[in-house]
């Protein structure tokens, strides 16, 4: 075998004049393989921009802070725009960016305005500018559930000043407990989660995500249109489209009645109808953390959102190479998280793809990634393993559809512990110098304690100083090491730009050739890619493997010597 050139700097767009998916076995897999079925083929004219994308989420306070004051900002993302394009990135998601009282941004206190902490409108308008000109599109983070109780609308609803008295959802006393009345993505059965007094008023509001976010009353036609003018006018500035927060809560109706309502999927083919009628090729994909046969819903027979993310994949990934530990869902309503076949079943990398096919949704709605802003990042979770990052990145570029990979997923950031959420956000590690290159200010947000309501030790300095004295942990160190997981991001990405069997129209396989290896294969025509992981926990000799595979030749082989394949080792085949 020869070792291919893996990357050309004269990359084209990824686009499909024809997206088909489908999941097919090329031949008879062996007794110990699992193999995804032959499905229908999903056809339509002309493939969306979003269709084999790879999508990039900034947490925006964390990417790069330029004006010195330990925030992230626009101007800071501007800046780095030359870095995403180095990596290949064909589209931004921005984490909240509107003016909001708390430091996540997901309760907004303005629609129009840029959270100040970031810059300025203007600068805001530069980035997108910027980005536009390197090709590269941005979607929002639109929340649409709730907004914050310090709004104007709020206030005003809770002095029952029309016409803003019903735009929140009010009741004069507080439920009964066991009445079925909780958080919607639990068992819990404790109204007290949901619903919360106010003493202007005088009657308790609802309000899923807690006292400070209360829920929209999306069945007001006034609430309806703003959410559609707001929808505009961030349009016209030149975003490309928006992901929506918690779309399964927009509707509720009673105790038994607050998730996943037909007048939920309703309401989001009407708000979908106007975005196309504002711009056609803008594109809306939504957080439904659920399983994939609800996830689907949202499709709404084409006429829903255009996406939606399959929370699934990377509980499948994670618990498969941490050996069941895999973190629980946070907001989520989540069944299906074993990383285990059963007897003779399809292994369940196969399985995922089988119930994206039969989901009543086509194969190109659903968008693998492996960890966002909300759970526990991949290197924590894989305890700080560069080679199982490796595999877990391999695992998600090797399955069809629209990717997206969380900033620091590229160089295996981790987090200090679990628990508060800031520890999943903290700054980006961009080299070895003060605050690892993010800020050139004395303390980073996340030291600034009056942003939180919780108190927290002082541990940024130290988890710092652990990350940069490990060496390998920063985009300057594992840019230059040919070998590093940042490089492997950077030939996944070109392969999925490159090579037409590993987008949508390619077939895909799943199959375990010899104890603790696994294999997945993407195929298309005369065009094949062979992904080999070693889940074993020690070297394998994969020679049967390799002669079985002599035509193609090795595009990613850092892991292997000789026949034998390191432990948690990657090797991907690939024909020329």
């Amino acid at each position: 075998m020869q070792l291919n050139p893996w990357f050309s700097t004269t990359l084209k767009a990824a686009g499909l004049a024809t997206a088909l998916a489908a999941v097919s076995a090329c031949q008879p897999a062996p007794e110990s393989g699992y193999q995804a079925p032959t499905a229908a083929p999903f056809e339509q004219t002309e493939a969306p921009w979003w269709d084999d994308a790879v999508f990039y989420q900034i947490w925006p306070r964390s990417f790069y802070d330029t004006s010195g004051d330990g925030h992230g900002d626009f101007n800071g993302m501007t800046a780095k725009l030359p870095y995403l394009s180095e990596l290949g990135i064909d589209a931004i998601w921005l984490t909240p960016m509107f003016e909001a009282p708390s430091y996540h941004g997901y309760d907004f206190t303005e629609f129009y305005q840029v959270e100040s902490d970031y810059g300025t409108m203007a600068d805001f308008e530069r980035f997108l500018q910027q980005a536009e000109e390197r090709g590269i599109r941005v979607i929002l983070d639109l929340v649409i559930n709730h907004i914050s109780r310090e709004h104007q609308w709020f206030q005003r609803s809770a002095q029952r000043i029309e016409p803003y008295s019903d735009y929140f959802i009010w009741r004069e006393s507080l439920p009964e407990t066991g009445k079925g009345w909780g958080h919607a993505w639990s068992d819990n059965d404790m109204p007290e989660a949901v619903w919360h007094f106010d003493e202007t008023r005088g009657e308790y509001y609802y309000a899923a995500f807690g006292a400070t976010q209360p829920d929209l009353n999306l069945e007001h036609p006034d609430v309806i249109e703003e959410m559609k003018r707001m929808a505009k006018f961030w349009l016209d500035k030149g975003v490309d489209g928006f992901r929506l927060d918690a779309v399964r809560f927009v509707i509720e109706r009673g105790p038994s009645g607050q998730a996943d309502l037909p007048e939920t999927i309703d309401y989001w083919k009407d708000f979908n109808a106007f975005v196309k009628s504002v711009n056609p090729e803008a594109y809306l994909v939504g957080e439904a953390w659920v399983d994939i046969p609800v996830a689907a819903k949202y499709w709404g027979e084409g006429k829903g959102l255009d996406q939606g993310f399959d929370f699934e994949f990377g509980y499948i990934v994670l618990d498969m190479l941490q050996q069941g530990l895999a973190t629980e869902a946070q907001f989520g309503t989540m069944s299906q998280q074993s990383g285990q076949a059963e007897d003779g079943a399809l292994h369940p990398l196969a399985q995922n793809v089988q119930r994206r096919l039969e989901s009543g949704a086509p194969l190109a709605f659903f968008t693998p990634f492996l960890t966002n802003h909300d759970q526990d990042r991949v290197g924590f979770q894989l305890q700080e393993s560069q080679a199982k990052a490796k595999q877990a990145a391999a695992l998600l570029f090797s399955s069809p559809g629209t990717k997206y990979i969380y900033y620091g997923e590229e160089i295996g950031m981790t987090q200090q512990q679990s628990g508060h959420d800031v520890y999943k956000r903290a700054p980006m590690l961009w080299d070895q110098s003060h605050q690892a290159g993010f800020t050139q200010a004395e303390l980073s947000w996340v030291q600034q304690k009056e942003l939180f309501t919780q108190a927290f030790d002082p541990w940024w300095p130290d988890f710092l100083a652990q990350q940069l004295a490990a060496g390998d942990r920063t985009v300057a160190a594992q840019r230059a090491q040919p070998d590093s997981l940042w490089q492997l991001h950077r030939l996944l990405i070109a392969m999925q730009k490159q090579r037409p069997e590993m987008r949508l129209a390619g077939s895909y396989q799943v199959q375990s050739p010899q104890q603790g290896i696994l294999t997945v294969t993407r195929e298309l025509g005369e065009q094949r890619t062979v992904f080999v992981l070693n889940l074993a926990g020690e070297m394998a000799d994969i020679a049967t493997l390799l002669a079985e595979h002599s035509s193609l030749s090795v595009s990613w082989g850092f892991d292997l010597d000789g026949s034998l394949l390191a432990s948690d080792g990657l090797l991907i085949l690939q024909s020329r």
